[in-house]
């Protein structure tokens, strides 16, 4: 494994951070035995560094669980995030942080965060709520190490946030999609010659980037003179900038793991050739070509009051132009309209409240995209079919609900 300084004590964390937002789920719960072989795994193979949140559900408690019963807290950086919206007093920051520490089982914090500032606005509230103030005494006083911020905003924003405090570290969204949006490459070198350490989130841009491949892309790949997988092109890109300090990946299959860790013994900075650059500028370029709503599924935005599952509608849209399958459609309206039994969360439910708008980390139009979704993706005669098969379906748990009693 390799390390490089993520902040400003000189830390030295793995170039692979463990992302964890998703662990493998059995039965709608975390499945803790398999969690735990994979964190154990990462760890004795060299990953110290685990990021987590209050507001990933089971996340802390599994990972704080692991650590403790496995006797390796010492061994790893724990980083995780305080959402400042949901702060307004002193109290809600103390219920907050002893609720995290008792969930991780732990004395101390190494990596705290401001979740997700969007803007100067929101980094000003929690200023005025005392929110740094509270942070600066408990890192006096050892319950957190580094203080730092993760960014959804843009650029201007995010480089007057970095001079407005004498942060430790921060974490920005970044890709080969992603290089001029939000912070981007000007944030990343910007935050870096301050000193100042930079985690990556959603370098696989939510999966989008390594999953199945449209064919115009697949060919411009092709073009490379080494042969390598589509991870391997999204992570070599990242770690190929010494300015990088760790990658999260939200890894939960094994497969995943295995390969990433290898990469991460592998990959050098400096060492993407030019021909190699150039290919990457062309999938880019590509890549926004054919994409229609850049969501990258971190679901923020839910859930939705009228519940459109809106990453699911994005998910379908996008590829069916991606790949130009039209047989697409048609699954959106089976998986998501509640003709497979689950409840309707189709475009065609928003209400235009707006509240998914305010929560969006990529500061996506989505009442207006979702309104193309349903032009697009929901014909008028989806309705009609919809509501027979539903009919059809609830018509049949009925009897088979009367032969079990019987």
């Amino acid at each position: 494994m390799q390390y490089r300084r993520v902040g400003k004590n000189g830390d030295e964390a793995s170039i692979l951070g463990y992302g964890c937002m998703r662990f493998p789920t059995k039965n709608g719960k975390t499945d803790m035995e398999r969690t735990e072989k994979q964190i154990m795994s990462a760890i004795e193979r060299g990953v110290n560094y685990f990021d987590t949140a209050y507001l990933y559900i089971g996340s802390e408690a599994a990972l704080g669980s692991i650590l403790h019963k496995n006797g390796v807290r010492n061994k790893v950086m724990i980083a995780t995030k305080i959402p400042p919206y949901l702060v307004n007093s002193r109290k809600d920051m103390e219920s907050i942080l002893n609720t995290q520490l008792e969930r991780l089982k732990t004395d101390y914090i190494d990596y705290y965060l401001l979740h997700a500032l969007q803007d100067i606005k929101g980094w000003e509230k929690a200023k005025a709520n005392g929110l740094m103030s509270f942070l600066e005494e408990m890192k006096a006083k050892g319950v957190i190490r580094n203080i730092g911020f993760s960014y959804h905003g843009d650029k201007n924003d995010f480089k007057v946030l970095i001079d407005d405090y004498n942060w430790d570290f921060c974490q920005i969204q970044y890709n080969y999609i992603d290089e001029t949006n939000q912070a981007g490459v000007d944030g990343l070198k910007y935050a870096h010659s301050k000193g100042i350490g930079v985690a990556i989130m959603e370098p696989l841009r939510g999966g989008s980037l390594v999953g199945k491949m449209p064919d115009e892309i697949k060919k411009i790949w092709n073009k490379a003179k080494v042969n390598r997988s589509y991870v391997d092109w999204a992570l070599r890109w990242l770690w190929n900038q010494p300015e990088v300090g760790v990658v999260l990946s939200g890894m939960n299959e094994e497969s995943h793991i295995e390969e990433n860790i290898k990469l991460a013994c592998e990959v050098k900075p400096n060492t993407i050739t030019e021909d190699e650059h150039s290919i990457y500028k062309e999938v880019k370029e590509t890549y926004l070509r054919l994409m229609k709503v850049g969501c990258t599924g971190c679901a923020y935005c839910l859930p939705c009051p009228a519940g459109v599952n809106i990453p699911f509608c994005f998910s379908y849209y996008n590829s069916k132009h991606l790949f130009k399958n039209k047989h697409l459609r048609f699954q959106y309206l089976m998986f998501g309209g509640g003709a497979t039994g689950g409840r309707n969360s189709l475009a065609s439910k928003c209400i235009d409240c707006g509240k998914c708008e305010k929560a969006c980390p990529q500061h996506i139009e989505i009442r207006k995209d979702l309104k193309n979704v349903k032009k697009e993706m929901e014909p008028w005669w989806s309705g009609p079919l919809l509501s027979i098969i539903r009919g059809v379906l609830k018509i049949k748990r009925f009897f088979t609900r009367g032969k079990i009693t019987e």
